[in-house]
């Protein structure tokens, strides 16, 4: 299990890093680690931490670059308005 979540991760971090990012994809495979995330919740096994430490931090990265694009696009209709 652990293997197929590293790949997601992978995934998303991938998508993230393109130039534009491709966030719709990321969107998707950030939320397909989500799921085994939250089983994971429930078992009381090692490894919970990291994986949830691994969703965070694509978590916080898609919230940047999603604000930073849309932050870009409005600067380029307030300036073709001008």
């Amino acid at each position: 299990m652990a293997n197929h979540c590293y790949g997601i991760f992978e995934l998303a971090t991938i998508y993230l890093s393109n130039k534009p990012p491709m966030l719709f994809e990321a969107r998707l495979a950030i939320d397909g680690l989500g799921c085994p995330a939250e089983r994971r919740q429930r078992s009381p096994r090692r490894g919970r931490a990291s994986l949830f430490e691994a969703l965070s931090q694509l978590q916080l990265a898609f919230v940047q670059l999603e604000g930073a694009e849309r932050a870009a696009a409005e600067s380029a209709a307030n300036s073709a308005q001008n």
